[in-house]
């Protein structure tokens, strides 16, 4: 999880994950649309299908990255996002 807040307006907090299957992304998907949304009160704007490298969910202050092991590489979000300090790291 990243802190944003001091680095742009979007968001106050990236959290990026990777997933190592399609069926691994359906599941986060499908979990941030429904459980995550119901327990945070507020339905997210969800781009990307379950399919795809990579999977966005906007919770407003959140914004949640969901990427494919080859997304995760291709897209490189850490590089852009640097200077953000690195709020929790688990591996």
């Amino acid at each position: 999880m990243l802190d944003i807040r001091g680095l742009t307006v979007i968001a106050d907090y990236f959290v990026l994950t990777t997933v190592s299957s399609s069926t691994q992304m359906r599941a986060v998907r499908d979990s941030l649309d429904r459980e995550v949304a119901q327990f945070v009160g507020r339905n997210p704007r969800i781009e990307g299908e379950r399919t795809d490298a990579w999977v966005l969910a906007d919770f407003g202050d959140v914004v949640v990255h969901v990427f494919s092991e080859e997304g995760r590489s291709h897209f490189r979000i850490e590089e852009f996002w640097n200077e953000a300090p690195v709020v929790l790291h688990i591996q």
